[in-house]
């Protein structure tokens, strides 16, 4: 089950608010002090039946890894300090990644071994969806309290709670335990957090099944039915497609998982600022996936001596982690080397002269690095990514091709539409009326009006799109 799914947004969504408004009826009439025992109920209940979708088995392992970082979070608290909360930090985090290294890159570890000549079997291992996104924050958490920047949390329940919730559990955002701590044990909703809340989720939606999945059907053709046959103006018009779908995927995700949260009472921070507007690499990444970025920043970058000491061999081990994160291949880890070794070049280059080159042509570096950058990232296999840079290259293929002008007249209006929202106009045009509301009250309700009617219209032509989609999958949800 997607977020974009018919079901998820007639059924599942409908049946979750009901339980979850019953739970707050009871809450306010007998529960006292504000905490939301019921609505914590229905929310758990609701987030393993909607994990359990897919693949029931899997939800016994991620019951098994809250227990053991329930363990190993009380036990990180019970020692005062020393080397018993060390070891107790150490274990916690270890069968953590364990876990991961079992499911994720046990497979890719025995192939590479294959490779080099020695026969071991290879293991055939479903990956469970969600695996990166939950064990980094169980790792952030038992951290977190190791450090004392995060209370340890007592009740089992409500550590299930945090891994567990279904808005963010399958592709992130990576939420931080100090960033819900409090509003798991005491929140409030009010009609403004519900509507602010239900627009950034269409607002996702329409990322996703209006923008990302028509991209998807320009990436299929070029890149995958006519990868043999493809023109150089193919080539670029079918990377370009990738990268602008991933981000439409990708965001939209995480703007339908914030704004359910939102509707809950859970403030989980932004994921993404407009990247592709960058003018470095640098700060590309510090605009893209910014809740894994904090993560290496926090958990490995600064703990390795971060700008102290051997900064560019952190920086290196952070890109490779990084590469390694996204997936068990080879691809995905020179991904990661490609861009560490980018960063750390502006670090020592760009980033000590950025403010006297002109931003066009810093913009134009960083657009040309990161759409080639996606090029690693979509082809797994390198020998598909091999014939693929000779086409971008204009090597021995013809300049274009009837396809190439097809894709490109027959999707004028996404072209425009994706180029344009990639950009903060959106936020500009929010900003424009907020101001213009602020102080009255008849064009405040002419905002309130126009966000209904946005909403409506998002809803309709995403539902409309939906009946019959065939290809509906988040991109994120495999990592």
């Amino acid at each position: 089950m997607v977020f974009s799914d018919l079901f998820f947004l007639f059924v599942f969504i409908p049946a979750f608010a009901l339980c979850y408004l019953v739970g707050t009826l009871i809450d306010k009439r007998f529960v006292s002090g504000g905490v939301p025992l019921w609505r914590n109920v229905a929310l758990v209940a609701f987030s393993l039946i909607f994990y359990a979708w897919g693949e029931p088995v899997y939800v016994f392992l991620m019951l098994g890894s809250v227990l053991v970082n329930y363990v190993a979070g009380r036990l990180v608290d019970h020692f005062a300090d020393g080397r018993p909360r060390r070891w107790a930090l150490a274990a916690g985090v270890v069968c953590n990644l364990l876990i991961l290294g079992t499911f994720k890159y046990a497979g890719f570890f025995a192939r590479t071994l294959c490779d080099l000549g020695l026969a071991v079997p290879v293991p055939d291992i479903a990956l469970p969806i969600g695996i990166s996104f939950y064990t980094f924050q169980s790792i952030s958490y038992l951290v977190d309290v190791y450090r004392r920047t995060s209370p340890c949390q007592r009740r089992v329940g409500d550590l299930l709670l945090y891994i567990s919730m279904f808005p963010q559990l399958i592709a992130g955002p990576i939420v931080r335990y100090g960033t819900v701590a409090h509003e798991i044990g005491e929140r409030h909703v009010s009609l403004d957090d519900v509507s602010c809340g239900v627009y950034r989720f269409l607002i996702g939606l329409g990322k996703k099944v209006i923008i990302a999945n028509q991209l998807s059907e320009v990436v299929d053709l070029l890149l995958v039915k006519q990868l043999n046959e493809l023109s150089m103006a193919g080539a670029w018009l079918g990377l370009i497609a990738f990268t602008l779908q991933i981000y439409f995927d990708f965001s939209g995700y995480s703007d339908m998982a914030i704004g359910m949260g939102r509707c809950m009472g859970f403030h989980f921070n932004e994921n993404f600022d407009h990247p592709y507007c960058s003018r470095s690499i640098t700060e590309f990444w510090r605009r893209w996936h910014m809740s894994l970025g904090s993560f290496f920043r926090d958990y490995v970058y600064i703990p390795l001596g971060g700008n102290r000491r051997h900064q560019a061999v952190n920086i290196l081990v952070v890109w490779f982690l990084t590469g390694m994160w996204h997936g068990a291949s080879w691809n995905f880890i020179l991904w990661g080397l490609y861009y560490g070794v980018i960063v750390m070049l502006e670090k020592y280059t760009l980033m000590r002269v950025i403010d006297k080159v002109p931003r066009v042509l810093l913009h134009v570096y960083s657009l040309l690095l990161i759409v080639w950058g996606w090029s690693l990232f979509y082809f797994e296999d390198l020998g598909s990514l091999a014939v693929f840079n000779k086409a971008l290259a204009g090597v021995g293929v013809p300049s274009t091709d009837f396809i190439a002008s097809n894709a490109l007249r027959g999707y004028a209006w996404l072209w425009v539409a994706a180029l344009l929202l990639c950009m903060p106009v959106r936020r500009a045009v929010a900003t424009w009326l907020d101001a213009r509301a602020d102080g009255s009250r008849a064009v405040a309700a002419g905002v309130a009006a126009l966000r209904l009617a946005v909403s409506a219209a998002l809803l309709a032509l995403s539902v409309a799109l939906l009946v019959g989609a065939t290809n509906n999958a988040f991109i994120y949800t495999r990592f």
